[in-house]
């Protein structure tokens, strides 16, 4: 993990400082609303529904115990003894007051972190793969450059007020867990013919209300190259981006109407320029950056009693099947501590709950904790023999749910509970379904399904990439859902399709009911998944089920 030094702490403080200033004169009077928001924006604080809110940066997903610790002592002191996780892999408080958010900025500056340039039109929090540095299938850990590109891009001069947000994800894995097609820029780690390792760099992915894929801009870009290219890719995007309508402001629309080969072409001649005279980081930073994502001193004794637990506890046994993951060393375990039991906020963590998994990774997990785009909690170092400890002390805190990457782990924004932007509730949808299928017990025989979840066309959701998509939306006052189905967030990325018309709130949970029976009755075996499938049989059976009344008169 990555330690501020003294350029970071005096940075981070002053950014503070200046911000509580502005705050005072807000409270004051001296500034207006309309003055104050974009200050409070470059800060991470927004004016929600009911309260302010607080977005916490947690570059690539990554903490330890001390920083989980002190996000549980802020709930508790400055919000309301929670904190909701995002699939920016970043932390929310919903309820701080306006006069505590110097003192809460203070807080998290004591265990290096900040809120900087988790909003407005600047490079958002980059995002990385939640199993990075662990992960069985990975060609070299991403973080490390996810540093480099974190320390290049904040505060810097020329991107700070561009034509709208811009978000970057890094994998590397072949098999993508960052999403990567759905950012403006996403970058896998790749390697040449030579064995080199390398970047393959895709731009113009996104959701919102235009989705689209991402395409690859290059198919191999040496390591020393990437920080004059993406300074390349982000100056041409800043000169040629659309500023007059911020629906159309982002780079995938740049890209869409003038064209990949253009936008190509103009990036490398701003490429040939800057690569001249850019002063890139020096060895001795890279390598400094490097050492701090060395892997921990693995402790590879071998014990048999995890083996004996899993024989004699069904329910451990349930939980390693779903939640516990390969790792890169055979004596080692990646453990998913889902924050969707049944009916929970999709999310959400208690303070108690973060103190938890801050004494679990102290204890068992060499001190590393990641957060998924998923809104789960990552355990990426786990050796087995202590699985079965781990598992206990999951269990006592409520934080065991077996059900990662099953029908219940679902991915949903705030929606109307919360969000100004949203035209419909997320989260109690999200309650019912779980609940609906918790109480059927077919969770397991349904196997891995992804629901995801949006309270309004910006897709803060995914819902576009979810194997079964909801977006929430107003019809004349009403709250209605439009489904999506076959959506795939993966390396195989592809944007859902739309069955048909929207169905009202009291009709959704039944309409997801009446997908998972048709899978169920239509799948060819018991291995064969949602995603397989709908690509054979493409939606029609899924319609007829869900329509019945128009497929009778079309008849």
């Amino acid at each position: 993990m990555y330690i501020y030094d003294d350029f970071d702490e005096g940075f981070v403080r002053e950014r503070v400082r200046q911000f509580r200033g502005q705050i005072e004169q807000r409270i004051s009077g001296a500034l207006t609303e309309d003055e104050f928001k974009p200050l409070r924006l470059m800060n991470g604080l927004y004016l929600q529904l009911h309260a302010y809110m607080l977005r916490v940066a947690i570059p690539y997903g990554t903490l330890d115990s001390q920083k989980m610790r002190q996000l549980a002592y802020i709930a508790d002191k400055w919000d309301k003894g929670y904190g909701h996780f995002t699939t920016r892999q970043n932390i929310q408080y919903n309820w701080p007051k306006l006069t505590d958010v110097g003192d809460i900025l203070d807080a998290l500056a004591d265990v290096d972190m900040h809120a900087i340039q988790t909003s407005g039109n600047c490079v958002r929090n980059v995002t990385s793969d939640h199993f990075a540095g662990a992960a069985a299938d990975e060609i070299e850990d991403p973080r490390p450059t996810a540093e480099l590109i974190r320390q290049w891009s904040t505060d810097h001069p020329e991107f700070q007020f561009l034509p709208r947000k811009f978000k970057i994800a890094i994998t590397g894995s072949p098999n993508d867990r960052a999403v990567t097609r759905a950012h403006d820029i996403g970058i896998r780690m790749v390697r040449n013919d030579a064995g080199e390792a390398g970047y393959e760099i895709i731009v113009g992915g996104g959701l919102g209300r235009t989705p689209m894929e991402g395409k690859v801009l290059r198919e191999f870009l040496p390591k020393a190259d990437l920080l004059p290219y993406l300074e390349a890719v982000l100056q041409t995007y800043n000169l040629a981006g659309r500023r007059d309508n911020k629906y159309k402001a982002r780079i995938k629309i740049l890209i869409h109407e003038g064209g990949l080969d253009d936008f190509r072409a103009r990036t490398e001649q701003a490429f040939e320029t800057i690569r001249k005279d850019f002063a890139g980081p020096s060895d001795e930073l890279a390598a400094n950056i490097a050492r701090y994502f060395e892997p921990p001193e693995f402790n590879n004794v071998r014990s048999h009693g995890f083996e004996k637990a899993l024989e004699a506890n069904p329910a451990f046994r349930s939980f390693f099947e779903t939640n516990v993951t390969e790792h890169r060393n055979p004596a080692y375990a990646i453990v998913t501590v889902s924050l969707k039991a049944h009916g929970a906020t999709p999310g959400d963590a208690t303070s108690d709950q973060m103190r938890t998994v801050a004494d679990i990774a102290e204890r068992y997990g060499h001190d590393e904790i990641r957060v998924s785009h998923e809104q789960n909690l990552i355990l990426p170092h786990v050796r087995k023999a202590d699985l079965p400890a781990v598992y206990a002390l999951l269990v006592d805190a409520g934080l065991a749910t077996a059900n990662a990457g099953l029908l219940s782990d679902i991915i949903a924004c705030p929606g109307m509970d919360y969000c100004a932007l949203a035209t419909a509730r997320s989260i109690p949808v999200a309650q019912e379904i779980a609940q609906r299928f918790d109480e059927l017990k077919l969770e397991h025989e349904i196997g891995p399904l992804k629901i995801k979840i949006s309270g309004c066309i910006n897709a803060c959701g995914h819902h576009h990439v979810g194997h079964i998509g909801i977006l929430g939306l107003d019809r004349a006052g009403v709250e209605n859902y439009q489904i999506t189905l076959g959506g795939d967030a993966s390396e195989a990325f592809a944007l859902g399709e739309r069955v048909g018309p929207s169905f009202p709130a009291d009709r959704i949970v039944p309409a997801i009911d009446t997908i998972v029976t048709t899978y169920l009755e239509i799948r060819e075996s018991e291995e064969e998944t949602f995603l397989e499938t709908y690509r054979r049989t493409g939606s029609a059976p899924f319609k007829q089920a869900l329509y019945p009344e128009e497929n009778r008169h079309a008849a």
